[in-house]
């Protein structure tokens, strides 16, 4: 039986050498590059995974030094983000996690330093290509260029960036360098006056060193 055409114009009968027509020549160049446009959205999506911060094995640290000479360590270790797949970075750190060694600072900090606000916003936007050309056990060091949003203030931050690819899904970010940061830019000047006061001491510095070690896992 020879093919025929319908009224909504759909070719009926067997398709053989013989009635090839237009219409399944043109159907043929379509659904090529709709096979090929499917495949590509496919890789796309499996190279455009996000990274996922994991918090059990990341920490932020800053330092401080009272009557001048006593350095000590403390550590935000509440913390959550990621990085998007284009780049762009945002971490979270909660602030009512600060972890100073001693308890009774650690409620004056939340009471005199951090009451205004329970969490600071880290945002940045890192090069891609640098993560994803980066074989498993290659490192890389980076320049990022951030904000800070702490207390309702927005603080333009400097990185340095040491990048280490631990296995396809896992990747180290950590600082190659501390970043410092002041108390008036921070805007706790008064809550560190009011600790100093408790505390009866002399001095505590108004510049803290900060570092940081973030573990991402892709997603």
């Amino acid at each position: 039986m020879k093919g025929h055409f319908n009224k909504q114009d759909r070719y009926i009968g067997r398709i053989g050498p013989e009635n090839i027509n237009e219409d399944v020549i043109a159907m043929k160049w379509i659904s090529t590059p709709l096979t090929i446009f499917t495949i590509s959205l496919s890789a796309t999506a499996a190279t455009a995974a996000t990274w996922t911060l994991n918090p059990d094995v990341s920490v932020l640290s800053f330092g401080s030094i009272k009557n001048d000479s006593i350095g000590e360590a403390h550590t935000l270790p509440g913390l959550s983000g990621g990085v998007a797949d284009d780049g762009s970075v945002e971490i979270n750190v909660g602030l009512d996690t600060a972890n100073t060694n001693i308890e009774i600072r650690d409620e004056r900090m939340q009471e005199h330093v951090f009451s205004a606000a329970p969490t600071a916003e880290l945002k940045a936007q890192i090069d891609m290509d640098a993560l994803e050309n980066l074989e498993s056990g290659a490192s890389e060091t980076l320049e990022v260029d951030g904000t800070l949003t702490f207390m309702g203030n927005d603080i333009p931050v400097y990185l340095d960036v040491f990048l280490l690819r631990l296995s396809d899904d896992q990747v180290m970010v950590s600082s190659n360098t501390a970043t410092y940061l002041s108390t008036d830019e921070l805007g706790i000047d008064q809550g560190i006056d009011e600790l100093q006061k408790l505390a009866e001491l002399g001095s505590i510095t108004r510049v803290t060193p900060v570092t940081f070690r973030f573990m991402f896992q892709q997603e």
